[in-house]
């Protein structure tokens, strides 16, 4: 199978979505995908590095784009191959695993690769596989640490479905487990022991009782939160339990670090007799839409009719970009509320529209 990077990028999305490439199987895109820009792309450096394809220019120019998106999905849930439909809003959309998140995206940077035959940047193009699954498999984290000057930007921009607003920077994550301790009895003698599970009490009315913090960076608001989203204890339905646990996530502005993050979490428990411990962090990323090449983009996708400029809820691998000191913002065509549904979906018009406000962009027509 090949692809043409030449076509309109609807039909491109909809020719990635039929290559099945759900994490750990990304080999065959990767090879299609490698085959396309080496042959149809002209003044690039094309290079594969096990499932991941990267391809650069290097004219000279002031500054550098990266466009950066992940090739897997989810597993597939009967929606592959991919078809079009006209919804009940009377617009095209195009269904299949992976239309939203992001294939759609990886269509406009291949499509753009293969089109802008002037741009005023050089361009990074990162397609990276393991994106779904485990960070520890992540392509781009594996480039991170191994090819780290293939990152180096002015400016990154990954696809991931943003519903064609800029969703600048993202929080940061933090999951940390608070453990309670009592006294193991027999339940018809309760009052011999001391129950677990009663002193996670205290914590859960904390949370229930937490305001959560919105934060104004760049003209992005974001909005905190801090949830519990696991609750264990019990040996057997006739004792008391003498150990109880909750699992709290922090999702956290990116103006605070991840021990910052650690550190409030210790704040709203604290004075309650329990054990903290960290089972997982990762930082935010701080929008940077005080960049010059931010700027531009901004400028692009307002002068194209797009969404504007939002926070992103939620982590994304912006992140790995903000913390070398790229700007990094996500930006592509789909509902991010569809990505890895069985309907997954994306209307056909914010392929279109997306590509333009990136044409815009790359070529320097703002």
């Amino acid at each position: 199978m090949t692809l043409d990077l030449r076509a309109d990028p609807i039909q491109l999305t909809a020719a990635l979505v039929d290559i099945e490439s759900v994490s750990r199987d990304e080999a065959r895109i990767a090879d299609i995908v490698e085959g396309a820009l080496r042959e149809q792309t002209v003044g690039f450096e094309v290079l594969r590095r096990g499932n991941v394809v990267l391809a650069r220019t290097d004219r000279g120019l002031p500054t550098r784009v990266i466009l950066a998106g992940h090739l897997d999905t989810v597993p597939i849930a009967d929606n592959v191959p991919s078809r079009f439909e006209v919804d009940g809003a009377g617009q095209q959309v195009l269904h299949g695993c992976g239309t939203v998140d992001m294939k759609s995206g990886d269509a406009v940077f291949l499509h753009l690769a293969a089109t802008v035959a002037e741009p005023v940047h050089d361009l990074t193009l990162i397609f990276y596989d393991c994106e779904e699954i485990s960070a520890e498999f992540n392509g781009l984290g594996r480039i991170e640490r191994e090819l780290p000057h293939w990152l180096d930007g002015d400016m990154a921009i990954l696809g991931e479905p943003s519903g064609g607003w800029i969703e600048a920077g993202c929080q940061g994550t933090l999951r940390v487990r608070l453990t309670t301790a009592g006294v193991r009895a027999h339940s018809a003698r309760a009052w011999l022991g001391d129950n677990a599970i009663h002193r996670l009490a205290p914590v859960l009315q904390r949370l229930a009782d937490y305001k959560a913090r919105e934060v104004d960076i760049d003209g992005c608001v974001y909005r905190e939160g801090l949830s519990a989203v696991r609750v264990g204890g019990g040996v057997a339905g006739n004792v008391v339990p003498d150990a109880a646990e909750v699992d709290v996530n922090f999702r956290f502005a990116p103006d605070r670090s991840v021990e910052q993050a650690a550190d409030h979490v210790r704040e709203v428990f604290a004075g309650l007799d329990l054990a903290f411990e960290v089972t997982d962090s990762a930082a935010g990323a701080l929008p940077g839409l005080t960049a010059p090449a931010a700027a531009d983009l901004i400028a692009s996708v307002n002068s194209h009719g797009g969404g504007g400029v939002r926070a992103k809820y939620g982590w994304t691998d912006v992140s790995r970009f903000a913390a070398r000191g790229i700007p990094a913002v996500n930006f592509g065509p789909g509902d991010p509320n569809l990505a890895h549904k069985r309907d997954e979906h994306v209307p056909v018009a914010q392929i279109t529209a997306v590509a333009a406000m990136l044409r815009g962009y790359l070529t320097g027509a703002v």
